[in-house]
């Protein structure tokens, strides 16, 4: 794998979604945004509160170790650590676009569990949060992607590899994209 793979893929699947949330997702009523087909089922504005939410831990993580790293000597080549590839490896969509393994939201970044994750704006912050994410990907270049370590959101302890991160949070929001994707094609979506 090189450096130049984990930009390209990373930065490909954050473009798709901020075209998606521009050109399907936007224009979109409140009642659409918050519609859900079950009480078990995350609403549009669930979906992006809790990607949201996530970006909000992640992206400063990531900005403060890309920042404060030594480690300023880019390498062409790289390589997962066990616990990365095991981490983002859970997260990509398989194949046919399906998940391949579910997981529970834990319970400061589920918008059920925590309603005030839901502001109401939830569009408007992904996109914006998308291009952070992109100026994150470009920060990156000029580092060690295997030396630089970032804490990950449910212990701050455990720590992944910057190209492992980088590909972690990039396959969590393209899984959630799906998943809104997935809300809006429902029959019983409303039409407006």
């Amino acid at each position: 794998m090189t450096t130049q793979w984990v930009f390209n893929e990373v930065a490909t699947i954050t473009e798709k979604n901020i075209q998606q949330l521009k050109s399907k997702f936007s224009s979109y009523s409140d009642d659409q945004l918050n519609w859900k087909p079950n009480t078990s089922t995350w609403s549009l504005a669930e979906i992006f509160a809790h990607l949201n939410a996530y970006a909000k831990f992640y992206h400063h993580a990531l900005n403060d170790r890309i920042d404060r790293t030594r480690f300023r000597t880019p390498r062409i080549s790289y390589s997962s650590s066990p616990l990365g590839k095991s981490a983002w490896a859970s997260m990509k969509l398989g194949n046919a676009r399906n998940v391949k393994r579910k997981f529970n939201a834990p319970k400061d970044y589920n918008p059920t569990v925590n309603p005030a994750l839901v502001t109401g704006n939830e569009i408007t912050v992904l996109l914006e949060g998308q291009h952070e994410f992109l100026g994150i990907i470009e920060k990156s270049v000029a580092v060690n992607l295997r030396k630089v370590k970032v804490p990950i959101s449910i212990s701050k302890l455990v720590r992944l590899r910057l190209g492992d991160a980088l590909l972690f949070v990039a396959y969590h929001n393209d899984r959630h994209m799906e998943q809104a994707l997935k809300l809006a094609k429902h029959p019983q979506f409303p039409k407006k």
